[in-house]
């Protein structure tokens, strides 16, 4: 791309399009490809575009918008856990650009949040609350008035307002928790993870499709504690800590050869959320 004064100004742009495309779609892979996919349309481009920037945006969150309606057709009748492609940091690791995402990168929690709403709705959320473009904007990408993307973005909010998601800032205080939580597992000490568990927690399993790594979230915290009583054990005996989009988390390594992420939500000192990403597609870059 040397030399070519479009390809740069696109270079400039990209990180901005591949933040805007992760909380989209919640997929790195999907979200290079997104980002991939509006080069190749501004490098077929006819004409002056007066406002590259803004052409940018709208091209990635039409191909965005695109993916999140094709992805709700096929879960609609899938009652089990999904989970999104995770931003992990192993402790030795030391890459600059993985770095950058998370420390720009959006818990877990909410990007399951994202996944309830309705593909405009994301979209409009994510493009203005997150990246300030302005409903004008918006309004072009989902054809719809500049008011009817408002309203999209208001629904999305009022929803998200109504599920809480923003952990425990310090990082540290995160660990203590999950370090408690995985002693409790592996002594399978019942009335000690019912201490760390949040009464409302929520235990989601993603396997990518196969069991028995993928199932129906669990909810609450004695039945959670059930699970982790009866399941969890070999997992924390073999748990290692790393950073899971900026929060605390582990990663299990089983002697079968599969690799799991768990990341923590830690709300108030005791775990909201525990998700279970075991589905080899969203992993390929960590195992």
């Amino acid at each position: 791309m040397d030399g070519n004064p479009l390809a740069e100004e696109f270079e400039r742009a990209r990180p901005r399009l591949r933040a805007v495309a992760y909380r989209m779609l919640g997929s790195l892979t999907e979200a290079d490809d997104a980002v991939q996919e509006t080069w190749l349309r501004l490098s077929r481009s006819n004409g002056t575009i007066d406002d590259l920037r803004a052409w940018l945006v709208t091209v990635v969150g039409r191909i965005c918008l695109d993916v999140l309606r094709a992805r709700a057709t096929r879960r609609e009748s899938s009652t089990d856990s999904w989970l999104p492609e995770p931003i992990v940091r192993l402790d030795a690791e030391g890459d600059p650009e993985r770095d950058a995402m998370l420390a720009d990168s959006v818990g877990l929690a909410l990007l399951v949040v994202l996944e309830s709403l309705a593909p405009a709705e994301r979209l409009a959320f994510v493009l203005h609350d997150v990246f300030s473009v302005p409903f004008e904007e918006i309004a072009a990408i989902v054809d719809r008035s500049p008011e009817a993307a408002r309203q999209l973005a208001s629904r999305a909010r009022r929803r998200i307002g109504r599920t809480p998601h923003v952990p425990d800032a310090d990082l540290a205080v995160q660990r203590q928790v999950v370090d408690a939580f995985l002693a409790a597992a592996r002594a399978g000490d019942f009335d000690a993870l019912i201490a760390v568990l949040d009464p409302d927690v929520v235990l989601r399993q993603d396997g990518g499709g196969k069991a028995p790594l993928t199932r129906p979230p669990v909810i609450g915290a004695h039945a959670v504690a059930a699970e982790i009583s009866v399941r969890g054990r070999p997992f924390a005996g073999l748990a290692r800590p790393i950073v899971v989009n900026g929060g605390a988390g582990v990663i299990v390594r089983l002697p079968t050869g599969l690799t799991v992420v768990i990341g923590f939500t830690v709300i108030g000192g005791r775990i909201t959320e525990i998700d279970q990403i075991g589905d080899p597609a969203k992993l390929r870059g960590i195992v």
